[in-house]
């Protein structure tokens, strides 16, 4: 080492960058609570707010986690639960003391509830200045649809979704909660654009977010295509509506690749180096993808022969090899062994009531700080008397609280 250049000591890991931020969400199903589990991960933390009797109702869809149900284990890690009547004034005023001391708070309720409570995102920042106050609807607060239920497939319709996914004969929903998902991204995005706001005017303020818009928002491609193309484009099962070649093709041991030619110079390397043809490089009725578009039928024939000789594993290698973007169809079951998941370390276990439970690390990652806190899943009230406690209830009061019912 040449002296005077010995290497500078490594910086101390930056904390998670929402440490010291507390969340009160009274929500339930996914689109608020997978909001706040990505506000949970990043650090914060997070106190929910549930029903005492079941709680968050998608603690009943299923039993497949262990016991648990899956969508509550996904949504739910690392917060801390608290059980309250909310027809009752008492149980209210628990959650108003608990978010006086919060910096956001975040609701799903159905509509106008949280407005009969006093819970709305306006009542809240109106008494406290610094709250980000999150409502999340399913159409919006105002509008002909404001009172209409919204679950997420019903969103999936409205929002036009359905109608581009399918097959020719038949559309079909997606098959994750498309609708809730992007809901929970843009709340949890305006959360974070909301605290940097925060940080810069003092104040926190409104944050609203509608399944229907981030839906609608999602929809760009095919909705830009109808309004300006005139045409939706058509449902063509895995087949890409405007190129081809771009779909699965079956192999000789049962499994299916994907292939995509996103460009004319990637067909002609297919064609020379996968389908042994080089012709077809510049046949007019194959050299552009506008071609191969209108002679859809024909390309794919092609790529099927060329493929369906070869095992899965040795068309993916013939692909790569002629650099043309591929990818096997998997399952679920094979996304959970994914070698590149493994590889790469992203599985973690977090506790929950019936033990530890495998769960992907969050996909935001920030090198040179701590890793995510991927908290326990919480049982029902597991939390309630330590929260009572905190906002300065005596045990005396708290047991009067579980013996009405008010809370558990």
């Amino acid at each position: 080492m040449i002296p005077g250049m010995e290497p500078l000591p490594a910086p101390p890991p930056q904390p998670l960058p929402l440490e010291g931020i507390t969340v009160v969400a009274v929500e339930q199903a996914v689109a608020a609570p997978f909001a706040t589990r990505q506000l949970a991960d990043l650090g914060a933390r997070v106190i929910k707010v549930e029903r005492i009797d079941g709680g968050d109702f998608a603690r009943g869809y299923d039993s497949a986690a262990g016991g648990l149900a899956s969508h509550f284990v996904w949504c739910n890690r690392g917060k801390e639960s608290i059980a309250l009547d909310l027809k009752d004034p008492r149980g209210v005023h628990v959650v108003r003391q608990l978010i006086a001391g919060a910096d956001v708070f975040v609701q799903n309720l159905a509509h106008g509830a949280a407005a009969r409570l006093g819970l709305d995102a306006a009542t809240l920042c109106a008494a406290h200045p610094r709250l980000v106050a999150v409502d999340i609807s399913g159409y919006g607060a105002s509008g002909p649809y404001a009172d209409k239920r919204a679950y997420d497939m019903l969103v999936q319709c409205e929002a036009g979704l359905v109608s581009v996914t399918g097959t020719p004969e038949q559309p079909v929903k997606a098959g994750i909660p498309a609708a809730d998902i992007a809901a929970a991204m843009y709340a949890f995005s305006g959360v974070l654009a909301a605290l940097v706001r925060r940080g810069v005017s003092g104040r926190g303020g409104p944050v609203e977010v509608s399944m229907l818009d981030a839906l609608a928002e999602w929809m760009g491609h095919p909705l830009h295509h109808a309004m300006h193309g005139g045409t939706p484009p058509a449902r063509t099962g895995l087949a890409h509506a405007v190129i081809a070649p771009y779909d699965a093709y079956p192999t000789a041991d049962g499994g299916r690749v994907l292939l995509s030619v996103q460009n004319d110079r990637e067909w002609r390397r297919l064609a020379e180096q996968v389908i042994r043809r080089p012709e077809l490089g510049s046949d007019p009725d194959f050299a552009t993808n506008a071609a191969r578009v209108v002679n859809r039928e024909r390309t794919d024939a092609l790529v099927g022969a060329a493929l369906g000789g070869l095992g899965a594993d040795e068309a993916v290698g013939l692909l790569e090899r002629a650099g043309v973007a591929c990818a096997r169809l998997r399952d679920v079951q094979q996304l959970a062994e994914h070698p590149q998941l493994v590889a790469r370390e992203r599985w973690r276990e977090v506790g929950s009531p019936v033990g530890p439970l495998r769960a992907l690390l969050p996909p935001i990652t920030l090198p040179g700080g701590g890793e995510a806190r991927m908290g326990d899943v919480p049982a029902l009230g597991e939390h309630t008397v330590a929260l009572l406690r905190a906002v300065g209830m005596a045990d005396t009061e708290i047991a009067a609280l579980r013996r009405d019912g008010v809370a558990a």
